[in-house]
């Protein structure tokens, strides 16, 4: 069976970009009821004991399993989302590695920024935005409700998450202002970097 995993920094940590008190609801409560949701739907399945990328991997394409592939698919996404960033206290800039990646596949770094923003603004509803890793190059991809890179055999570098609990008590409807300030602020350049 799943838990809901420990955060790696104190839910106030990534104040003042994200206040701990979304933190508290979006993890302690959201992705919570994720993995509730995930073990009570697989208990006593075929899927009870398969790694999550399994269940995804089982599940993406059965509509009969789609409760199971959504849940599956947020408690994954979720888990990548929180090793994504890192406290403004322990930021530090992109190494060459991966700078040099960014550059070959948006220009410059600010260009990354930039078509990742837009990507951002322009998914309709609820989603994630990712950094993928597809054909050895890093690629911005807009996935809608619980989709990830996973299911499409894709590897994922970093992850926003563009639901609106994950920025609406501190950002109301300024999704374009919340992926600035994770983007320039929060982003852990050493997870991007182990995933290139």
């Amino acid at each position: 069976m799943f838990t809901l995993p420990a955060l790696p920094y104190g839910p106030a940590a990534l104040e003042p970009f994200i206040s701990a008190r979304t933190m508290e609801l979006h993890h302690g409560k959201h992705h919570q009821a994720y993995v509730d949701n995930l073990n009570k739907l697989i208990r006593g399945t075929e899927l009870e004991g398969l790694t999550l990328e399994e269940i995804i991997l089982k599940t993406t394409s059965d509509p009969d399993k789609s409760a199971i592939f959504n849940n599956a698919g947020q408690h994954f996404n979720h888990s990548f989302f929180w090793r994504s960033l890192q406290p403004i206290t322990n930021r530090t800039e992109p190494g060459e590695a991966v700078v040099t990646a960014i550059a070959a596949s948006f220009g410059s770094l600010d260009n990354f920024y930039e078509e990742f923003k837009i990507a951002a603004g322009g998914l309709f509803g609820s989603g994630w935005v990712w950094l993928v890793k597809e054909g050895g190059a890093p690629r911005i991809l807009k996935m809608s409700n619980a989709d990830n890179p996973v299911a499409h055999g894709l590897k994922p570098i970093f992850a926003l998450d563009v639901w609106e609990h994950s920025y609406y008590l501190d950002y109301q409807n300024r999704r374009g202002d919340f992926t600035d300030a994770v983007l320039k602020n929060l982003i852990n350049w050493s997870v991007v970097e182990e995933n290139l």
